[in-house]
């Protein structure tokens, strides 16, 4: 009889890959990014320690706020149980 742990791993940020216009080149897409923005985190109601308490790397640089990350947020928020 194994004891089976409910393991919630903590969702990475989505961000748009750079543009280097130096070398002229244009990437399209998105790549894993290094955290969430602190935009994206007041948009769920979290702080910064909150969110580095749950797991959730922030990225303090970064200043555009993605759907797709809030999305994510949310749905993570709920499934450990707290209100976003």
């Amino acid at each position: 009889m194994g004891y089976e742990a409910n393991v919630i791993e903590a969702p990475k940020a989505i961000v748009r890959k750079p543009r280097l216009t130096k070398l002229g080149v244009v990437y399209s897409g998105s790549r894993v990014g290094r955290g969430f923005s602190l935009g994206e985190l007041r948009a769920v109601n979290l702080d910064i320690a909150t969110a580095r308490k749950l797991g959730l790397y922030v990225d303090v640089r970064r200043r555009s706020v993605r759907q797709e990350n809030l999305e994510t947020l949310r749905r993570f928020l709920e499934q450990i149980g707290l209100q976003a």
